[in-house]
């Protein structure tokens, strides 16, 4: 019902287009300038830039309400983006704040991108003279938006600036994703392996050495990610989130242990388990990789720990089960 609600964009009077164009405008702003609060105590270069932004946007407004006023008068209609259909929408402030440092820069050349692009094409469509000439310098407006995010990025971000940053970025990705992520995973893949295998040696049934991994992947996630969740609010280590690194971690504990115990959903014991030892070869492979990607862990080093640990406990847990 709210979609057939709004007005269509053709039916908009020439005073009405003005008045979206200063909420707009208004807008943008104000998102720039969360964008510059949020970032301000990481990345005080690129909360800069944003600064810069949200005084250009403040500038074109004050533009547009001056000629709104001089053609209607000082009374400006309430019109915003989600009162006209097809208009083009931000996403949530909430929702890009959760982005990379880049990706909100990005973000920002987007947002004027679509604001050039939606008035483009709206002079294209319009036949009034006056309408059609406004549209197109709203469009080129936007266009020099465009750039100047672009130069406001070479002003404020210098290499070195920009390098920082992009440092700081990675090491709190690292923090709040990676770490809890891979220490789930290995928690997943390796403290699973001996209750599964104990079970399928012990009893050669698929589908009961099937249930005993999924409960004990699934109860390891939840213990795994409340554990993360509870142990560090963040504020002091700078570690992010707890509800992402819960996340995170429980999440990836769950897929750990799952790889191997999902092949014994096939009836063929040793199909399966054949399967299965594919299967955590690459878990292990897989947790060393990240290791070395992400902690600069060398290799070699990362898969002798982790093939060591995990073949230790998988022949425990073949053990115990064969016994």
């Amino acid at each position: 019902m709210q979609f057939f609600s709004r007005k269509r964009f053709r039916d908009l009077s020439e005073q009405q287009i003005l008045a979206l164009a200063i909420s707009s405008e208004e807008d943008d702003a104000r998102i720039y300038r969360g964008y510059a609060e949020r970032l301000r105590g990481e990345y005080p270069a690129t909360a800069k830039m944003f600064d810069g932004m949200a005084t250009e946007e403040d500038e074109h407004r004050r533009r547009l309400i001056a000629a709104h006023s001089e053609r209607f008068g000082d009374t400006i209609p309430l019109l915003r983006r989600e009162h006209v259909a097809g208009y083009y929408n931000r996403r949530p402030v909430w929702l890009v704040e959760n982005l990379g440092i880049e990706r909100i820069r990005e973000e920002a050349v987007a947002m004027e991108r679509e604001a050039e692009r939606f008035y483009a094409n709206a002079a294209a469509k319009c036949t009034d003279a006056s309408t059609r000439a406004l549209l197109g310098d709203l469009a080129a407006a936007e266009a020099k938006h465009e750039s100047l995010a672009g130069n406001l990025a070479d002003e404020h971000l210098d290499d070195e600036s920009r390098h920082d940053e992009n440092l700081a970025s990675h090491r709190q990705f690292v923090l709040t994703w990676v770490q809890p992520g891979l220490a789930g995973l290995m928690d997943g893949s390796v403290s699973t392996l001996a209750p599964i295998f104990a079970t399928a040696f012990a009893t050669q049934d698929t589908m009961t050495t099937f249930l005993v991994g999924l409960a004990a992947s699934v109860g390891a996630g939840i213990s795994m990610g409340f554990t993360e969740a509870a142990s560090d609010d963040g504020q002091l280590s700078g570690r992010g989130s707890p509800f992402k690194r819960g996340l995170a971690s429980g999440v990836m504990t769950t897929l750990g242990g799952l790889g191997h115990a999902l092949p014994y959903l096939i009836p063929d014991f040793w199909t399966a388990t054949s399967i299965a030892w594919v299967i955590v070869f690459f878990e292990l492979w897989a947790i060393a990789w990240i290791q070395k990607k992400f902690m600069d862990t060398p290799f070699l080093r990362a898969a002798f720990q982790v093939v060591f640990g995990g073949a230790l406990v998988l022949a425990a847990g073949i053990l115990i089960g064969s016994g």
